[in-house]
């Protein structure tokens, strides 16, 4: 699975966010028994809230539907004496909080004393391709540094490690809504400095929970030297490909390894995670430490239909296109496209539009929504039953409802223009021409020079794209605005001038100077950059729109920020800490239940072996989602096939903790997350954890592919001693 925090560039207010999220059961199953834990024999009260046969039960709100993604500032105690018959002290917590890292798109973890790092091979892909030297392929061929001169360093690439919580609350409490951004601004100035800055290698971050009922200091120690040490091929480290993603039972070798380098030396910290040698059974507790990116479990539920009516189904058909987009490329320009990387783009919006797909569709099932529904009045009744509650919240929720009906006058141009303005699907020419308009009508206008010098400095860092391409992504925005505004939209009829999108596309890029990046920019700086330059007149006429749509729209998301706010703090009110806060990618603790599921008529396992693998392999044949490189195909005599490769669990997930390490109550490591199934992904904004699964690597697997499919002795060595020899 592909994951991406970071909000896309954009002019646009919308952003795209790849999730793992969780879901409910299709059918009631009973009440499991308590099961016992393998790990130290600690009894575990199985926490999955059943599914009772009485419908009008089954529609009530759970006792954790809003999650179990605990802070560490947070920890619920008493809910892990009840559930696991222990208490973690606060070494066991330093323990796991330092253990872990993050990255700019992933959860990674320290497995070795000498620096080690474990995340996925789809959090690394990235970097595999930055490292790759000319007449290479090390997606398709896999990497291993036999020694430690032959790790790559990855530039740009850093890790983050949690090495210190504050709470600042205080602070922040008489600070008015409109100035707290600037105010933590200024805390994480002050404190990053005191704690001697960026030559001490302090990055501090404000982190709002509970909508900024609470604000704590995140205080990180950033690595900036990470190395490519392994990573395995493509095939088998994305194996069955888009099909598979966002299901189980899985087969995915999903892992890679870094190191973390220290003045040019191997980095030894403090705490890392020791491989575990036993790995998990049914049953089990686990921990999974990572950074979860983004949930909506305090969105109303007239916010979650708004996104069901209006907003998440944008956001499908903008992906949807942009994906066809990006296949017809590189069916028409494979080596073209292979140059510059298409394939991971594919891989991205493919993998976000199977995630909003599966969001969409739970927004659209009647159980969520009841159950939703059931907490919100739940919520409201206690806050009036509490008078001073009442006076400041009692209105909160009508409020935010009556704004979604405003919102909705929007529809079409939130189908429109989603994601307009963002560099990697407008079209170099076209996002050329937004900077010229805007460049031209400032001169015009008497902007000061260094205003018109950042436009122009924009316009030049807009990168070279094939002309097919180009025309690709201008043709699909201008069939949004033809879709979303009809043919008789004034707009339309002004852009299309009587052709079609793919027709006017083609005459965009071909005329537009601003088609090449090199002409472009010397035409800038010649002036003879006009506003008659076709992608100059059609990004004009597009943003004025925008512009239009965005003054009013734009102030109905600022006051529902304001409201959610204000209801982060009632929730805050009502429950406390019993609950924990929504996703925010910064550290969480995650407990779930290595269990199967039922589905699609039968069982899931709790684990799969690499037997599965093959048998995929031979049922779909070469060429498929499901091959296998040339050295898997006949893997080695002592290569064991039984090993467990991919396993399930119930722990709470969803996109930034791809890479999180499975830890059991000791704080080995027993797994590295990749993914969740199918029926987690509307855990967005509701955690039902009946069918809902994590789906993880077996360090059991990990260990057997190394020692026997690569021969990476120097690893393996490493694992078991936690040292490099």
């Amino acid at each position: 699975m592909r994951i991406r925090i970071a909000a896309w560039p954009s002019v646009a207010a919308a952003t795209l966010i790849s999730a793992i999220a969780c879901a409910p059961a299709s059918a009631p199953p009973q009440a499991p028994p308590p099961v016992v834990a393998r790990v130290d024999t600690v009894r575990v009260v199985d926490t999955v809230t059943p599914r009772p046969a009485a419908p009008d039960t089954a529609l009530q709100a759970g006792r954790f539907d809003n999650g179990k993604m605990w802070t560490f500032e947070y920890p619920p105690m008493d809910y892990f004496r009840e559930t696991y018959g222990f208490a973690p002290d606060s070494v066991w917590f330093r323990t796991a909080r330092l253990g872990a890292l993050r990255l700019p798109n992933c959860t990674a973890s320290f497995v070795s004393s000498t620096g080690l790092v474990l995340t996925n091979h789809h959090c690394a892909r990235e970097s595999v391709v930055e490292v790759t030297k000319p007449g290479e392929k090390l997606q398709d061929d896999g990497f291993y540094a036999a020694t430690l001169a032959d790790e790559r360093p990855v530039d740009g690439l850093f890790a983050d490690q949690l090495i210190a919580i504050r709470d600042i609350s205080a602070e922040l409490d008489t600070v008015p809504d409109a100035g707290r951004q600037a105010a933590m601004e200024a805390i994480a100035e002050r404190m990053t400095q005191e704690l001697g800055g960026d030559s001490a290698g302090i990055v501090v971050e404000p982190v709002a929970l509970w909508n900024g009922a609470r604000t704590s200091a995140y205080v990180f120690r950033r690595f900036k030297d990470l190395r490519l040490v392994m990573t395995p091929e493509i095939q088998v480290g994305f194996f069955g490909g888009d099909p598979d993603n966002f299901t189980y039972p899985r087969y995915d070798v999903d892992m890679s390894f870094f190191r973390v380098y220290v003045d040019g030396k191997p980095y030894h910290p403090d705490v890392f995670f020791p491989w575990s040698t036993t790995g998990v059974v049914e049953g089990d507790g686990v921990f999974v430490i990572g950074n979860p990116g983004s949930t909506s479990r305090l969105q109303t539920v007239a916010q979650l239909e708004y996104r069901r009516d209006v907003g998440d189904k944008a956001l499908l058909e903008f992906l949807t296109s942009r994906i066809a987009v990006l296949k017809r490329f590189a069916a028409e320009n494979p080596a073209q496209a292979e140059s510059i990387d298409v394939r991971n783009r594919i891989f991205d919006l493919s993998n976000s539009q199977k995630a909003y797909s599966g969001m969409w569709g739970g927004l659209q099932d009647p159980v969520i929504m009841a159950r939703r529904a059931d907490a919100e009045r739940k919520f409201q009744a206690a806050i009036d039953a509490d008078a001073a509650l009442k006076a400041q919240y009692g209105d909160l929720i009508v409020r935010m409802a009556a704004l979604q009906q405003e919102k909705r006058k929007y529809a079409t141009d939130v189908a429109a223009l989603a994601a307009f303005g963002a560099p990697n699907w407008m079209g170099g020419a076209l996002m050329r021409g937004l900077f010229a308009f805007q460049y031209l009508n400032g001169r015009k206008g008497g902007a000061a020079p260094q205003m018109l010098s950042q436009v122009a400095e924009r316009l030049r860092s807009v990168g070279q794209e094939p002309a097919a391409l180009q025309e690709g992504f201008v043709a699909a925005r201008l069939a949004d605005l033809q879709r979303a505004w009809g043919d008789t939209s004034a707009t339309v009829r002004q852009l299309l001038a009587g052709t079609t999108p793919a027709a006017r596309a083609h005459a965009i890029v071909a005329q537009s100077v601003l088609a090449d990046s090199a002409a472009a920019v010397a035409a800038l700086e010649a002036g003879t950059v006009s506003d008659t330059d076709p992608a100059v007149a059609a990004a004009g006429v597009m943003l004025q729109r925008y512009l239009a749509y965005q003054g009013g729209f734009g102030r109905l998301n600022q006051q529902e920020e304001t409201i959610a706010r204000a209801l982060g703090r009632a929730h805050f009110a009502v429950s406390g800490t019993t609950e924990p806060p929504d996703a925010t990618f910064s550290l969480r603790l995650a407990d779930g239940i290595v269990r199967g599921y039922e589905y699609n008529g039968t069982l899931a396992p709790t684990y799969t072996t690499f037997y599965g693998m093959y048998d995929r392999y031979h049922s779909f044949g070469s060429g498929s989602d499901w091959d296998l490189p040339a050295r898997w195909r006949k893997p080695p005599a002592t290569f064991d096939l039984g090993t467990p490769l991919n396993f399930v669990s119930t722990a709470d997930i969803i996109g930034g903790n791809s890479g999180s390490p499975v830890l059991n109550r000791r704080l080995e490591l027993v797994g590295l997350i990749f993914d969740g199934n199918i029926e987690s992904l509307p855990g967005d904004y509701i955690y039902l954890p009946e069918k809902n699964r994590a789906v993880a690597v077996d360090a059991r697997g990990i260990f057997e592919v190394l020692r026997d499919m690569y021969g990476a002795t120097r690893i393996v060595q490493e694992l078991t001693a936690g040292t490099k020899r």
